[in-house]
């Protein structure tokens, strides 16, 4: 019996292992809306924000490998870009929010010190990144509208293995 106990206490501590690298940072912002998650293989390997000019992000778009995830929110004018180098990883989202209205500016780091900086700094500032230092931004999930993005929160990790952020 006893045997049997350790068994089990050492495969649950095996399926337990991936997910000491996982975080949450809670959605900021109103709930009202569209719900979204975005999804994808591997490492995100590039961004893609809209913002209304002078104003608030109206939405972004995520790319996991050579796939871009669907477009959160509404495409206005040209969308600010950054795509990420090999090996490179996101490693905080942060800007400024209204409680009640909408996101008003975005901002993604990298681990290698570079940014994304997509609308206006007013409202609310916040702040998102990983408990673990060698996880990553997986993924983005919240609530959108017909305006743009009223709730943001982050999940982070590691990418499966075979899955990173490389060109090989």
């Amino acid at each position: 019996m006893l045997s049997v106990l350790l068994f089990a206490a050492a495969w649950v501590a095996c399926l337990a292992k991936p997910n000491e690298y996982y975080s949450y940072s809670p959605a900021l912002g109103q709930g009202s809306g569209t719900p979204f998650v975005t999804s994808g293989e591997g490492s995100i390997t590039g961004v893609k924000v809209w913002e209304h000019p002078g104003n608030y992000i109206t939405g972004f778009q995520l790319r996991y490998g050579t796939r871009c995830d669907r477009l959160i929110g509404r495409a206005v004018y040209a969308p600010l870009r950054m795509d990420l180098f090999e090996g490179e990883t996101i490693t905080q989202v942060s800007g400024k929010y209204h409680t009640s209205f909408l996101h008003y500016q975005l901002i993604f780091g990298t681990s290698r010190g570079r940014s994304l900086i997509a609308g206006q700094p007013s409202q609310r500032s916040f702040n998102f990144y990983p408990e673990h230092s060698e996880a990553e931004l997986r993924l983005l999930s919240g609530r959108f509208n017909g305006h743009g993005i009223r709730s943001l929160g982050a999940h982070w990790g590691l990418a499966p293995e075979g899955y990173g952020n490389s060109t090989s």
